[in-house]
Parts: structure tokens; sequence; C-alpha cells
């Protein structure tokens, strides 16, 4: 499955809780879930297959469900609208709205892992209950996130300063035309080619060879220049 962005508040605590309560609201069960926190004798079989996707946000955190055997008879019952769905699809939503919970960011596709490989020391745990027996789990375990602050704005323009002696080509671009070689070699003065451009359409500005803004021809001084109208995107150069 493709990653999925969510938005939300920033993840503590607090929101581990709210993120097993989404989750478990949203487990196909034959009957409802209630999350609560698993004592330490709690814990789901070692063997038991655990649904697991990583979150990638201002904190990091692997979401798990460990759901598999409630959900078989809800698949099972639910006849032609659950033919083809896999445990990994049905609770694909659940992992979604728990990572809803746990701040910004991105949740990447759905794997299955031992119980055990995920579910140790550092994952908080959650029992999904029905009528106080535990049914199902749901578990985040916390990823270290990299040391020191992030880099501000003007601390990065600052270590670009390095570069700012460096001279670039500009170079503004009014059209283009696509000619063969025998209509290349024909041309004389007085020749006239048509480019890809309509009068007055904007010029790309180049800076060794990348667009990085458009704009309209003017004249200073009998001199040609570029009035730029538009800053193109670096994703769109």
């Amino acid at each position: 499955m493709n990653p999925t962005t969510t938005p939300g508040a920033p993840a503590g605590p607090a929101t581990t809780a709210a993120a097993a309560a989404a989750a478990a609201a949203l487990v196909p069960a034959p009957v409802p879930l209630t999350a609560v926190p698993a004592g330490a004798d709690d814990r789901p079989p070692a063997d038991a297959v655990a649904r697991v996707a990583s979150f990638v946000g201002a904190s990091g955190a692997d979401v798990v469900l460990v759901a598999d055997a409630v959900i078989a008879d809800a698949l099972a019952a639910g006849g032609a609208a659950s033919a083809g769905l896999d445990a990994a699809d049905a609770l694909r939503p659940a992992l979604e709205a728990a990572s809803q919970a746990l701040g910004p960011g991105v949740l990447g596709a759905t794997r299955a892992e031992r119980a055990e490989e995920v579910v140790g020391a550092d994952t908080e745990v959650f029992a999904l209950q029905h009528d106080g027996a535990t049914l199902a789990w749901f578990g985040v375990r916390r990823r270290e996130q990299p040391a020191g602050p992030v880099p501000t704005d003007a601390q990065r323009h600052a270590g670009m300063r390095v570069l700012y002696d460096v001279e670039m080509t500009l170079t503004a671009e009014i059209g283009r035309a696509r000619l063969p070689v025998r209509q290349v070699l024909d041309l004389v003065p007085g020749s006239v080619l048509e480019l890809d451009r309509t009068a007055g359409s904007p010029a790309d500005v180049m800076v060794n060879g990348r667009l990085v803004a458009r704009g309209e021809i003017v004249v200073i001084d009998e001199s040609y220049g570029v009035r730029i109208t538009e800053i193109v995107p670096a994703d769109a150069g």
C-alpha cells in the first residue's frame, strides 16, 4: 500500500492512548473493543502475527496491531463483501486511524512480523478487550530521533554564504524550434524560424540549464533585460 500522510497533534503519552482507542474502534471484530493499558503479563503470543506500519513524523514509531485471530470470524461472516480481503487490508484503516493521533507525518506500508519481534520492553501496549477479556493488542514502539536541533532557515542561509561569490550562467529563452538537419543547413540571413510560443508569452529564465523563473523581455538603455514575473518551484524545474 502507498504511504499515508496523517494530520494530528504532537505525539506523547496521552496521544498513545488516543491512538489505541482509535484503532480499537476500527478493528473489524464481531464485538466492540475497548483499549486499556496492558499489564506486564498481558502480551500477545510470541508467534502471533503482528501487523506493523512505520510512522515518520516529529516522532518516529512503529504502530502495531495483533488482531488476526479476532477478525477471522468477522472476515468469514462478511461473505462477498470480504472476498479477497486479507487481514492486512482489514486492519489498515485501524492503523491509519491510530497514526492520526500520533501527529503530522507519514504512515508506511503494512508488513507482517512475529509479535515477539515488535512487542517488547520498549513498546507501549494496550489490550483490546470486550467485557474484560483481551481479544487483541495494540502497541506503539517509539524510535529514537536524530540528536541535535533542526537547523533554522537562517542557519541554512548562513551555511550557503560560502557559495555567494560562485558565478553561474543565466540564460533567457523565448522559445524553441525543432528542425531537421536539411533545414538547418538551408538557413541564410533573413530566414524566419517559428518558435513554440506565441507573442507575449513569458521567457524562461535558466540558471546553468535549470528553469528557475519566468519573466517578460524589457529594454534597458538599449540592452535587453528580463523582468521576473514568476519563480518556478524547485520540484517543477
